[in-house]
Formats: C-alpha cells, sequence, structure tokens
C-alpha cells in the first residue's frame, strides 16, 4: 500500500481505497493508441496514480474533493477507462475516483419520459434493463460495452444512433455534479437564461466530477426499416445525406463509407474475414502469435503513400464498387416502413443504387465489433487508430481531401462519415501503419510511434485549417489538446476562466483537454528506460 492509500483508509474507513500495484497499474491509463507501444515494448505502467478510490455516493465525492483539495491532491475521475484521447494519464501523486460504484438509479419516471440515474451505471445494462420496461436511452456509443453514464458526459459522447436520438448533450435534462471546491451542484438544461450544462458535458473531468444525470427518454422502437446504397463516389454519397437531412429525414442511423471501407463493410469488415487473415484474428479465436501475414502487413504498411494512391486511383474505385450509404429508420411499423420508403426514393433520385437491406443489417450485427480489432493488429506489429472530425457541409470536402492528404503521407486511411445534422457532419478517419523507413539505430515500436505522432500532427493541423473541429464525439484528453488553441483562438481564454472558477485549485484532471503552456506535450514512450517519466 501507498502513503496515500494508507492516509485515505484511515480518513474515510467506509469507502474501499488501494494502493496495491495490481491496482495502479490498472488505473494508469485509459486506451489512446499511443500508449500501446509502451506496452507492445514491454514498459507497463509508467503513469501509475498514488491511490484509488471508490466512492459510493456523491456526498462521498464531495468529502474527497475537500479533502484532496485542502492537500493539493490532484484528482482524476474514472468511469471504465474506454476513452482513446488520454484523458487518463496520472501522474504519481495522483488520486483516482473510480465512479463505478454509483450505479443507481436515483428516479425513473415513465411519464416524463426520464431517469436520474448514477454516473457510474454501464451501458448495456442500462439500456438492457430500460428495455424491458419499453424504453430506451437512444445511446449506443461503440464503447457501450465498456462505458459509462458519467463517461459519456465527461467525453461529449455519440451514440450509433445520433441522427434520431441526439448527442448526449441533446439527451441530458439536468446533471448534478462535485466542483473543485467540493460543493455539490445541480444544473438543469434551460432554454432561458444561464445554461450551465453544456460547459461541463465534455469537459473530462477538468471542471467537476459528475455524479448523476436526469436523462431523456424514448418509446423503445418497435420497428426498424434498412435499406443501403452505392453511390459512384465519396461526394455524390455525402451530398445525398445532406440532402436526405435538410429534407427532414431523421434516420437513427445514416452511415456513408468511402470505397475501401465500403469493400468492408459489404463482406462484413475485418471480423467477418479473421479466419481467412493471418494477421488479424476474431476476438473470438483467442490471441496468436503473428504469423508471415502480420509481416507483410507491417511491412507493406511503410510505404503508404502508395497503397493510398492504388486505393484512390478510378480504377480502383470502381473495383470497390463505390461509396455505400447504410440507413436505419426506428419507430413504429408505419413509421420504420414509411420514413424507409421515402428516403429510397430519394436516394435514388440522387443517383444511389438500390443496395438492399444486407449492408445496413450486417452493420447492426456487427455494431460494436471495432471496439476488438485494435489489439489483433497491434499484435502485428503495426498500429491502428481512428480520428474524428467535423465540419459545416459547405467545408466537408476541404476537411476530407485535407485529412487525407495529411495522414496519407503517413498511414494507409479510410473513412465513414456518421452523426449527420442538417448543417454539418462528422468524418471518421480510420488509419493503420507501421514504422517509418527512414527509422534507423530506432527500437521497432520507438518508430512506431514516430511516425504515429507524425500522422498525428499532420491531421490536427489540416482539421483547423479545412475550417472543421477537431473532435465531435471522442474528447480532446491529450492527444488533441495541442491544437485546441489553433481551433479556438482567443476562445482558449474562456476555457481557462471557466476552470479557474469551477477548480480555482487546480486539482481537478490536470492536463487534460486545456492545451498546456508547452506546446509539445508528445514525450517518447516506446523503449524509454525511466519507468517514471510521463508525457
Amino acid at each position: 500500500m501507498t502513503d496515500l492509500a494508507t492516509e485515505l483508509s484511515r480518513t474515510f474507513p467506509k469507502m474501499v481505497a488501494s494502493g496495491v500495484d495490481a491496482d495502479r497499474i490498472a488505473y494508469s491509463r485509459d486506451l489512446w493508441p499511443r500508449h500501446h507501444f509502451a506496452v507492445r515494448s514491454g514498459i507497463i505502467a509508467a503513469n501509475r496514480p498514488a491511490a484509488i478510490i471508490w466512492p459510493e455516493s456523491t456526498e462521498d465525492v464531495a468529502a474527497l474533493v475537500r479533502w484532496a483539495r485542502g492537500r493539493s491532491i490532484p484528482i482524476v475521475p474514472f468511469g471504465a477507462g474506454s476513452g482513446v484521447c488520454g484523458g487518463i494519464l496520472p501522474r504519481e501523486d495522483v488520486l483516482i475516483v473510480d465512479m463505478k460504484r454509483m450505479t443507481r438509479w436515483r428516479d425513473f419516471d415513465p411519464s416524463a419520459p426520464s431517469l436520474d440515474v448514477e454516473a457510474g451505471h454501464m451501458g448495456v445494462p442500462l439500456e438492457t434493463s430500460l428495455e424491458r420496461r419499453g424504453f430506451t436511452v437512444g445511446h449506443f456509443p461503440s464503447s457501450i460495452l465498456c462505458s459509462t453514464v458519467g463517461g459519456w458526459l465527461a467525453g461529449r459522447s455519440a451514440g450509433q444512433c445520433s441522427g434520431y436520438y441526439g448527442k448526449i448533450e441533446d439527451i441530458v435534462a439536468e446533471l448534478e455534479c462535485v466542483t473543485g471546491r467540493g460543493e455539490i451542484v445541480t444544473l438543469k438544461a434551460r432554454t432561458n437564461g444561464p445554461n450551465l450544462v453544456p460547459l461541463v458535458i465534455g469537459s473530462e473531468g477538468t471542471l467537476a466530477v459528475i455524479s448523476s444525470a436526469r436523462l431523456r427518454l424514448h418509446p423503445a422502437p418497435i420497428a426498424r426499416g434498412f435499406a443501403s446504397w452505392s453511390f459512384r463516389t465519396t461526394e455524390e454519397a455525402w451530398n445525398a445525406m445532406r440532402e436526405a437531412f435538410q429534407a427532414g429525414f431523421r434516420p437513427a442511423v445514416m452511415r456513408l463509407y468511402d470505397p475501401f471501407d465500403a469493400m468492408l463493410a459489404r463482406k462484413g469488415g475485418v471480423r467477418g474475414h479473421a479466419k481467412h487473415d493471418p494477421a488479424i484474428q476474431s476476438v473470438d479465436e483467442g490471441p496468436k502469435a503473428p504469423g508471415f501475414g502480420a509481416t507483410v502487413l507491417k511491412q507493406l504498411l511503410r510505404y503508404p503513400q502508395a497503397l493510398n494512391s492504388l486505393i484512390e486511383s478510378q480504377a480502383a474505385e470502381a473495383m470497390l464498387g463505390g461509396a455505400l450509404v447504410v440507413t436505419i429508420f426506428e419507430g413504429s411499423d408505419d413509421e420504420a416502413r414509411g420514413n424507409t420508403e421515402a428516403c429510397k426514393a430519394l436516394m435514388t433520385r440522387l443517383g444511389g443504387r438500390d443496395s438492399g437491406e444486407a449492408p445496413a443489417r450486417r452493420w447492426l450485427t456487427h455494431r460494436y465489433s471495432v471496439s476488438y480489432r485494435m489489439s489483433p493488429v497491434m499484435r502485428t506489429g503495426a498500429f491502428v487508430d481512428t480520428m474524428e472530425v467535423a465540419a459545416p457541409w459547405s467545408k466537408l470536402g476541404a476537411l476530407y481531401d485535407g485529412i487525407r492528404r495529411a495522414l496519407g503521407k503517413h498511414v494507409f486511411v479510410m473513412a465513414h462519415f456518421s452523426h449527420a445534422y442538417p448543417d454539418g457532419c462528422c468524418i471518421y478517419f480510420s488509419f493503420a501503419g507501421s514504422a517509418a523507413r527512414d527509422a534507423h539505430g530506432e527500437s521497432w515500436d520507438a518508430a512506431c510511434e514516430r511516425t504515429y505522432d507524425r500522422a498525428w500532427r499532420a491531421a490536427l493541423a489540416a482539421a483547423v485549417e479545412a475550417g472543421g473541429t477537431i473532435a465531435h464525439h471522442h474528447g480532446v484528453g491529450r492527444s488533441k489538446a495541442p491544437q485546441m488553441r489553433a481551433e479556438l483562438g482567443g476562445g482558449i481564454e474562456a476555457v481557462r476562466a471557466l476552470k479557474k472558477a469551477f477548480d480555482p485549485d487546480g486539482i481537478l484532471n490536470p492536463g487534460a483537454l486545456i492545451p498546456p503552456l508547452d506546446p509539445e506535450p508528445y514525450r517518447p514512450i516506446a523503449g524509454r528506460a525511466r519507468a517514471g517519466a510521463s508525457l
């Protein structure tokens, strides 16, 4: 046990606290892919917190914050650790506050309908329990199997059905939180007067510790309508999406895949071919030593510009079958059927070729499979990551082309478009890479890390230059913080002022979201000798 854990156990005997190495390792990071280079090279948990504690009530959280503030001990709220942007990267003096013991339903009101639920509730049990009562939150992030309500709020999450139900900020009626002063505050979403709820949603634990939220509910859908269309080009497809949303359609799901990603979607994706691909296996098959296919893959990825040029050629796009749009409508039988048929007529008129229900049904069946694809690729010696950005429709082409060019110099790129709105859309880039060809005298993982950092720097700069936003629903963490000032300009000082008002001593999740004064937060991880070093 660490000294801090011992003191916590003595001060708060009714709460469970730990300072044992196994727990400190488990809470040392989130799922930011940049961490994986160090893990792969044999360096485990270089950023271990001093202790972890599990509160069971909002009053427990408030008492902890007041105690920590009096001792200048930094606090990092922890949901399920499924973030991918470095929102969790504790120093050796940090106290992790794990919220997962706070799972109560405080008030379920079927007449509203709404649910006041504590922040530690996991996603799948929440939806399963509501479904039995005939309701849904309508929030289905890809991480729903390993994420909490508090995590959704802290990261400003978007579910896969956001086209109909909205993002998490559209679903919250009120939230309860504990500020950095240790004060318990309830914030209500207002249509008149000051509305502080949007300030805390997406603040990544830097302004307050979210303890509960009242979520708006919807009747669970009775029926679904499925459809898909192929388009000659990606641009034709996103223009069709735009017209659909601006015409008033609100499908629960409308996703556009560029030609290469569309080819995977038509064939069932990576998971569907795992048994035939020695480089990538299904999670059900368990870990295996990378074979010849893995060696070929990681070497091919050292030539990303050639791979991207090949895929982007007109001949390749034609062979791949063009772009693909999949759509799912939800509601009553009449709503699902009527909206699907009306949308089919519009998309056909806009040049879409009917691809049937199968691609949309296949997507629904494998909607959470993406959560398991990263580890097998990392085992090959390569790496994979995602980047979600957004822009108004008028700037979407510049955003798509700019980021593809920026990433394409360093990694292999594909993309899909999701979370569309009448005024804009989110682009979700997936990319894979390997050690750069100019890596000399470096370990393989260190060389991969350097390629990864180059790709991210270039892509973030390209997003800002194109007039897009650098974060749509994954959050900012430490991964994107360096470009926050470039995107917000002088607005970053307003963010700093909010931090000072909510958390005057700066004890809540220091280092996340708000750009550091040091403009270069990246530090080598893979292969570093000093285990206690941090970014």
